[in-house]
């Protein structure tokens, strides 16, 4: 095999909506331990090691900066850069600019292999060869995609067709066919010449550029002046937001895949799964005699091939057949597995409505932590605080609330105005309104705290913020 460099590339955009009430635009599937020990975005990170030498390059939007950098030192993972995208416009801009970072890296001779955040690969050994295969027809000028063996006539995935056969390295591709009906799909599989299209590929970063001149050359042109004109923010890469909001939207298939002469697929087989929808998640988690997954305080009785998944209570399901049932603190899904695609519909209704279970959990993370809503009204509100070892708060005010601090565990350190104080557990602090204060955590073990807010608004926004160790401007 080829002793060639590869820059992981990892995207970790999109909001997991089919995922939903456990995946949410603020908090998505990628983030979340869905399968295991890890999250799926840390799964991807951690089936790169002993592949390359390069650390990867994480492509992520503004407002999931920190879950990647925390997730990242969770793992004591380093990496090239985190290059932060002001607004979604799909894969193809997103790889242009990490082939843009490649070379502006002098990783000159790097192959860009370009991997979603949230997929499932059981068998890691057999993704690294497949990986060696792909360096193979790389190198002969192909751009080089994944195709995973068609076990079933699944109408949710997009199609490859095999061309000419590359030897035990692959195939060049004959064609890439959108979402098929059932019918077309059966006979897709019955022939054993088609692959589901993965998402996930391996070329020279020159050579997508130059597929980007060829066939994108407005994008092409977007993307050079939102990266010459990026800025570094802490650990993060900032592309320029102007140029890149001009950036025509597209995918790396429909701009250049479908359009290139030399393609090739290279198959793989590796136990792999988008996890796009909850029957897709059921599918790679191991079930009961009667076909059942349970995940959390989960009872059966009379129950079979069905999903649930409880988060925080109990569950009980009676006479289920073929259905996912998924609680969380502030939502319940139920749904036929025949339908779990249609759970986007139900986001999109949310959101039309205004509803926050669209976008947010009752949980909400920041770069020092987590706080997670326990009870609210008009005037007051109480909040569940965990600051993280060594984590640290803005130093900040409130115009409309004034708040009660109760540790329930760890060591707090508070500033408030000029006094600097030590709380440990079961003591408190009364934080008036309009009063600058910091919150601390000094220790080793993670900051347990009790807030009680008091006010006649007490929405977030309510924030001035006279210095962050993280950057921000608002919540």
């Amino acid at each position: 095999m080829l002793d060639r460099l590869i820059l992981p590339v990892i995207l970790s955009g999109g909001s997991g909506s089919r995922l939903w009430p456990l995946s949410r635009d603020v908090f998505p599937k990628q983030f979340l331990d869905l399968t295991g020990c890890d999250t799926l975005f840390q799964a991807t990170v951690t089936r790169l090691q002993g592949l390359t030498s390069l650390d990867p390059l994480v492509i992520c939007n503004e407002e999931h900066r920190f879950f990647v950098a925390e997730q990242l030192r969770q793992l004591g993972q380093s990496c090239s850069a985190i290059m932060l995208e002001p607004c979604g416009r799909n894969t193809a801009p997103a790889v242009t600019c990490a082939a843009l970072y490649a070379q502006s890296q002098g990783f000159l001779n790097a192959q860009l292999l370009v991997l979603p955040a949230d997929h499932v690969i059981e068998q890691t050994d057999v993704f690294v060869t497949a990986v060696q295969h792909a360096q193979e027809v790389v190198v002969q000028g192909y751009l080089a995609t994944f195709g995973i063996k068609a076990t079933r006539a699944e109408t949710g995935y997009g199609y490859i067709r095999h061309g000419q056969s590359l030897g035990d390295d692959g195939f060049e591709v004959a064609a890439f066919v959108e979402k098929p009906s059932l019918d077309v799909a059966t006979s897709y599989v019955d022939s054993g010449l088609y692959d589901w299209n993965s998402g996930m590929f391996l070329f020279d970063g020159q050579t997508w550029l130059d597929a980007m001149q060829q066939f994108a050359p407005e994008m092409l042109s977007a993307c050079r002046l939102a990266f010459s004109e990026a800025e570094v923010d802490q650990d993060f890469l900032r592309l320029a937001k102007d140029p890149f909001s001009s950036c025509p939207s597209d995918s790396i298939d429909y701009a250049v895949m479908e359009k290139a002469e030399r393609v090739a697929v290279v198959p793989l087989d590796a136990g792999w799964s988008d996890v796009g929808s909850w029957s897709s998640l059921s599918d790679v988690e191991p079930a009961d005699h009667l076909g059942n997954v349970q995940v959390g305080d989960v009872i059966l009785q009379g129950t079979e091939n069905t999903y649930i998944r409880s988060e925080t209570r109990l569950v009980a399901a009676v006479g289920v057949c073929d259905h996912v049932i998924v609680e969380t603190a502030d939502a319940v899904l139920v749904a036929h597995k025949d339908a779990v695609q249609d759970v986007k519909a139900i986001v999109t209704q949310l959101k039309s409505a205004g509803r926050s279970e669209a976008t947010t959990h009752c949980k909400t993370y920041r770069p020092w932590g987590y706080f997670e809503s326990i009870t609210a009204s008009s005037r007051f509100q109480v909040k569940r605080i965990t600051v993280r070892p060594q984590g640290i708060l803005s130093l900040q005010m409130h115009h409309h609330r004034s708040e009660h601090w109760v540790v329930v565990s760890g060591t707090a350190r508070v500033t408030l105005n000029d006094q600097e104080l030590l709380l440990k557990e079961d003591e408190s602090i009364y934080i008036p309104l309009g009063t600058k204060h910091r919150l601390e955590n000094p220790g080793v073990i993670p900051l347990e705290m009790i807030e009680v807010q008091t006010g006649s608004y007490l929405g977030e926004d309510d924030i001035v913020r006279f210095s962050d160790e993280y950057g921000r401007e608002a919540c």
